[in-house]
């Protein structure tokens, strides 16, 4: 069998265009995985830049803990559509409870707390984009 340069190259592009960390492509009986688990040095610059930005923006500190996203994606309250909101500020949860979904590559994916505790604050908007780690709630 031979492997077709070409298209390989051409899929590597594609994970640098849309920022994405794996891609599989497959035609017939080929099936080409192209995966990378970097980040460039210039991608961690821009993100140093933009926590340094957010932490300057910040007045107070955050005290809790954190719940974060554990994908890339969309963020959403509730499970539809004007349905009750999974967590609310003032709300008691506990650990394993469904705080938000995060919507990636049409999969809907439940993230669920990972302590006991107070809904303090909702960090992130219905609708938003979150990236991997971004905290989403905090709790008491």
């Amino acid at each position: 069998m031979k492997i077709d340069k070409k298209i390989i190259k051409e899929l590597s592009d594609y994970l640098d265009e849309f920022n994405l960390t794996e891609l599989e492509y497959t035609e017939k009986d080929t099936k080409i995985k192209v995966s990378k688990n970097n980040i460039s040095i210039n991608n961690q610059a821009n993100q140093t830049s933009a926590i340094t930005e957010t932490s300057s923006k910040q007045t107070k500190a955050i005290s809790g803990t954190e719940v974060t996203s554990p994908i890339i994606g969309t963020v959403y309250h509730a499970p539809e559509p004007g349905a009750k909101k999974f967590v609310e500020v003032g709300k008691k949860i506990k650990k394993g409870d469904t705080v938000m979904i995060v919507e990636a590559m049409k999969t809907m994916n439940h993230v669920p707390s990972t302590a006991d505790g107070i809904v303090k604050e909702i960090c992130v908007e219905d609708g938003q984009p979150v990236e991997f780690g971004q905290t989403i709630i905090i709790l008491e």
